[in-house]
């Protein structure tokens, strides 16, 4: 805790029992099989014991965990085992109660120590002890923590010294891991290393004859982001997809903006999809902004089977609705999982992109006839018109009196009717570079261009005066970068069925998602141009198809 508390986040900003288990829900459905709910302290939730309940009935989700301070543990954990509790960490800096008190700002030690023994009377094995290493105040009683674990069924872990705000971090009081483990050794120089688990964040140790044994996770001397297969929601709903990032996607406002299940499949995979091959370095870390840790998460999810939700990067193996793998690139993803790593960039993509950094890419859907060019295993032939394409010589909105009128539908046939979109916004160097690296103060541009967006095709009707109101079945927003150009290309699709077309959908979607990047982007460059706004294609309807070519 930090030494002058945190403020309180306003009940109302929290996300209530029914969000936390449609995320959830949504999660487990697209592979995620352990959740473990954190801190903060998750205790504290007069629902916490009904929140674990109905995750233990979802379907696919194996394992339940709970990171707790322990201090309501003992007096709770009976009935969150009867709920379908499967996993235990307690977070236990030091064994000197006088220091306890120093640390976490209040009393309780005892009743962290009794938790500890309910757990174990109760069947947990391990008990997971996790045990934040400072130097001048617990590097000390490294060897009282691992003597904890010759009788009883623990796993204490070490825990690498890493900056949060308000912990005053600082290198010198960072014990790193191969110092605590050279520590160690001295007393136990049988210590000896066991086997990594798929994905573990923890190198395990165990002195023989030892019921428990020792862990060390080193987040800031060896860091373990290639196989690190974590998410993070924090209890007031924004995704975190690296401990140690600060960029944060609040699924909260997009829940009770009533999105749906699509369109949240498409803010999840457009965060998993920047998230950076690894973190920055300590000192960097350390500079950042970044919530205290004891602000962080509401629940953690892991998924120890290979990956769906952080392949949603690649966009060319998934279908978002549902996330099924396609065979075309499932495969490797799982070659690749297997392998402790996961791809960095498509590799049909590195074709058509070259090399160089890291290439970003927001789909809000991605199914078979809509193929981004990015991602196309063979170069498209130029579009061309599928036939003549029938105008009129005089303008439908208008009456004979010469008045703005709105067309009469009535009478049209429904048939399925798709039109695409397009524009290009220029940004200039600098624009480009920061919307690249996602450095903008003000956010994730792509992601919020993205959802503008599909927002806007959904408005269309009440933007443009005489619009007909279209119930579409899919909207579909890209965004690719053009690095030749500094510039961001938008491509929209909209489909419905009825009476009357949906060009004027495609083209607000397009031009809104533009306008959505300039002025996420305008505090860095007054210069952007805002170009080539036009109809790329339209199919269904009287007047026939067009394609532009």
């Amino acid at each position: 805790m930090p030494e002058d508390g945190v403020p309180l986040t306003p009940k109302a900003d929290l996300l209530t029992t029914e969000e936390v288990l449609t995320l959830a829900r949504l999660f487990v459905k697209e592979g995620v099989d352990k959740i473990r709910l954190t801190g903060g302290e998750p205790l504290v939730r007069p629902d916490v014991v009904d929140i674990v309940a109905q995750l233990h009935q979802l379907e696919g989700l194996r394992t339940i965990g709970i990171t707790t301070n322990g201090i309501s543990l003992a007096r709770l954990l009976p009935q969150l085992q009867k709920a379908g509790l499967s996993a235990i960490n307690i977070s236990l800096d030091t064994l000197v109660p006088a220091k306890f008190e120093f640390i976490v700002r209040r009393k309780g030690f005892r009743k962290v120590m009794e938790g500890i023994h309910k757990a174990i009377e109760l069947g947990y094995s391990p008990v997971k002890v996790n045990c934040v290493v400072m130097r001048g105040l617990n590097e000390d009683e490294l060897p009282d923590f691992v003597a904890l674990t010759e009788g009883l069924p623990l796993d204490v872990r070490f825990i690498e010294y890493m900056p949060f705000d308000g912990n005053k971090w600082n290198f010198r009081k960072m014990v790193s891991y191969k110092e605590m483990l050279d520590t160690l050794r001295q007393q136990w120089p049988e210590l000896e290393k066991l086997p990594e688990e798929e994905s573990s964040t923890a190198k395990a140790f165990k002195i023989p004859g030892f019921r428990g044994r020792v862990s060390f996770i080193t987040s800031m001397s060896e860091h373990f982001c290639g196989t690190c297969n974590r998410l993070r929601i924090t209890a007031d709903g924004n995704l975190k997809v690296c401990l140690f990032g600060n960029s944060e996607v609040s699924l909260r406002d997009h829940l009770r903006a009533g999105a749906s299940e699509e369109e949240l499949l498409s803010v999840i995979g457009a965060a998993v999809g920047r998230k950076k091959r690894q973190h920055a370095g300590m000192f960097s870390i350390s500079q950042m902004k970044n919530r205290p840790m004891i602000l962080i998460e509401l629940f953690l999810m892991c998924q120890d089977s290979p990956p769906a939700i952080p392949s949603i990067s690649f966009r060319a193996s998934l279908h978002v609705q549902g996330l099924r793998h396609r065979v075309s690139f499932s495969s490797q993803m799982v070659t690749l999982w297997k392998g402790g790593r996961l791809p960095q960039i498509p590799v049909l993509a590195q074709r058509w992109l070259g090399s160089g950094l890291p290439q970003r890419h927001y789909g809000s859907h991605l199914d078979s006839d809509a193929n981004p060019k990015c991602l196309s295993p063979e170069p498209r032939a130029p579009a061309t018109p599928s036939g003549p394409l029938p105008t009129s010589d005089q303008l439908t909105h208008v009456d004979r009196e010469g008045q703005a009128a709105m067309v009469d539908v009535g009478g049209k046939p429904d048939t399925e009717r798709v039109a695409v979109a397009s524009a290009v916004v220029l940004l200039g160097p600098v624009a480009y570079k920061l919307v690249q690296e996602n450095q903008l103060k003000k956010g994730d541009a792509l992601v919020v261009a993205q959802l503008a967006g599909v927002q806007a095709a959904k408005l269309t009707s009440q933007l443009i005066p005489l619009c007909h109101h279209v119930a579409l079945s899919h909207v579909q927003v890209q965004l690719e970068l053009d690095s030749t150009r500094h510039a961001v290309v938008v491509r929209a699709s909209c489909r419905a069925r009825g009476p009357t077309g949906v060009e004027m959908e495609a083209l607000t979607s397009a031009a809104v998602a533009a306008l959505t990047l300039y002025d996420m982007c305008k505090a860095v460059s007054r210069d952007i141009v805002l170009a080539e706004i036009k109809l790329v294609s339209k199919t269904g309807g009287q007047r026939g198809d067009f394609h532009r070519t």
